[in-house]
């Protein structure tokens, strides 16, 4: 199971992938670039039509499924409004208000092995909490699938970190096969993503994913490996977090797309989506490092968690402050 498994994830989603590119091609579905763009040709979107199902179909095989099932359709349910919202860009709140029913539907489906917060939190504010934090953690995995090959490098580092961590614990090995299959999963679609990216993943993908991810981090919290939880998302809460807190002082108008991401920039800079992708893995590397060091020794977490910290800012930095003239764009 432990090979067989991310196999056949890998391999539906990379030739799904592959199928769906000829089937967006032919209906002109196309993501056409604009100002706020860092793509200059238009690129078919939606190879979540090929992502999400073969990471389903791999958690419901690696089961067991009676426990699994409410929480995975709510999750594919969200890709299906992901899908309607690339064909008919739906308004705001409707996303928002699909995306907390997805949520509320997984934590009553679901329920975690112990408290995400450590029990700082009593039960009931405890479970609150981790919703609000799942339904933030959706929304910037959407936010920062911006350039080619970021969010494939992102999701194979969270769910193969935490495939590690686990198996490293000796906890739980059908929760790290969830890890690893999804990783598996986003590696099939990288092969199509990675600069010049012939496809993307659209809000088909890139909402489930954010679910599926998000799922996979609170209930690695929940048994007790929150350092982990911590870190391996580590740089996308910074930048997404950091970025929104930027615009909300300058009075901008959050939801609206920007290119004001930390990323971002430094795409602009280096003229290479690639360069920043395998900065950005490069990094969780580190992350998924310090995630095993808190793993062996508990005693470490915090320390861990500073020393990850300090990894980000640097390459949060780095990307602001790069220089250099734009050659070409990926």
């Amino acid at each position: 199971m432990i090979l067989l498994l991310p196999l056949a994830s890998f391999l539906v989603a990379l030739l799904g992938t592959g199928l769906v590119l000829r089937l967006l091609r032919r209906r002109a579905i196309l993501d056409h670039p604009n100002e706020r763009s860092s793509h200059r040709q238009p690129t078919p979107r939606g190879a979540g039509l090929a992502v999400i199902p073969a990471l389903a179909l791999s958690w419901l095989a690696a089961g067991p499924a009676d426990e699994l099932w409410l929480g995975v359709l709510a999750g594919v349910a969200l890709a299906a409004l992901g899908w309607a919202d690339d064909l008919l860009h739906l308004p705001a709140l409707v996303r928002l208000l699909g995306q907390a029913v997805a949520v509320a539907v997984a934590l009553v489906a679901l329920p975690f092995d112990g408290p995400v917060f450590q029990g700082l939190l009593p039960p009931g504010l405890d479970r609150l909490a981790a919703g609000l934090l799942w339904l933030w953690f959706i929304n910037l995995f959407n936010f920062m699938d911006g350039i080619d090959g970021i969010s494939g490098v992102e999701a194979i580092a969270i769910g193969a970190g935490l495939a590690l961590v686990l198996w490293a614990g000796g906890h739980d090995p059908a929760f790290a096969l969830y890890g690893l299959t999804l990783a598996a999963a986003a590696a099939g679609f990288l092969v199509w993503n990675w600069a010049p990216a012939k496809i993307f993943l659209g809000d088909v993908g890139s909402v489930a994913l954010g679910f599926f991810l998000g799922w996979l981090l609170l209930g690695l919290a929940a048994k007790g490996f929150w350092a982990a939880a911590l870190l391996l998302p580590l740089y996308y809460l910074a930048d997404a977090s950091l970025t929104l807190l930027r615009r909300l002082a300058r009075g901008e108008r959050v939801w609206q797309a920007h290119r004001q991401h930390f990323y971002q920039q430094a795409a602009d800079r280096f003229a290479s989506h690639a360069a920043v992708s395998l900065r950005l893995g490069l990094l969780n590397l580190g992350l998924i490092g310090l995630s095993l060091g808190a793993t062996a020794a508990p005693a470490l977490a915090w320390p861990a968690v500073i020393s990850g910290l300090v990894l980000v800012a640097l390459l949060l930095w780095y990307f602001a402050g790069t220089t250099g003239k734009a050659l070409h764009v990926d």
